[in-house]
């Protein structure tokens, strides 16, 4: 009887691995967003918490199971701001030096930030950058924050891709650019699509899309 349990349990072990393995690393996320459809590869261990639609700004934001608004360690952000492409003066590179800026107001004396470049995602301009807070001085708990951000041109609207990632309080640290490298591969692809008259989510024209 022992032995026939042990076997069984070695069984359920195995079987539950398997599953495991097979379970999606991640999925696609698509949300029409203005006047295009954003699409992303979302790690499957996050969940969107909130979504706010309010012209011209979007904003809709994902944390890990179980985490919240007020207590994160990781969040993806994904923002929209309607008709900013059409302005000549506005470009993906200062859309994201301009968020880095707003890292740098938090934390004048340990930030850093690094610019992985100009880039494409499909026929759409874009940019891509890491910001660090080595401690965030408006916080209670003085925490450390660090966001890979990626900002694409669209079509009419500009869009924002934020992987955000919350530390304990630390000094001006290097950037670790293979680890956000590797987080914006995760990400991808990363395509914006037209919103087709009647097609409704799960959105198989932007899913199929190369």
């Amino acid at each position: 009887m022992t032995t026939a349990k042990a076997l069984m349990a070695a069984l359920g072990a195995l079987f539950a691995s398997a599953a495991s393995a097979q379970a999606p690393a991640t999925f696609t996320a698509i949300s029409p967003v203005f006047g295009q459809l954003v699409a992303f590869s979302m790690p499957s261990g996050f969940v969107v918490v909130s979504e706010n639609a309010n012209e011209p700004n979007y904003i809709r934001e994902a944390m890990l199971k179980g985490e919240t608004v007020d207590r994160w360690t990781q969040m993806i952000t994904l923002t929209g701001v309607k008709g900013l492409a059409g302005n000549p003066k506005v470009s993906p590179e200062n859309v994201a030096g301009s968020i880095a800026g707003g890292f740098k107001a938090a934390c004048p004396d340990s930030f850093t930030a690094t610019g992985f470049g100009a880039t494409k995602f499909g026929d759409q301009d874009a940019y891509v950058a890491v910001a660090s807070c080595g401690r965030v001085e408006s916080s209670a708990d003085k925490h450390s924050e660090i966001a890979l951000v990626v900002s694409v041109k669209g079509s009419a609207d500009h869009y924002t891709l934020q992987w955000a990632e919350r530390g304990p309080s630390a000094g001006k640290n290097a950037i670790d650019e293979a680890k956000w490298q590797a987080r914006l591969r995760q990400l991808q692809p990363i395509r914006l699509c037209p919103i087709l008259p009647g097609e409704r989510a799960p959105y198989p024209s932007c899913v199929s899309k190369n």
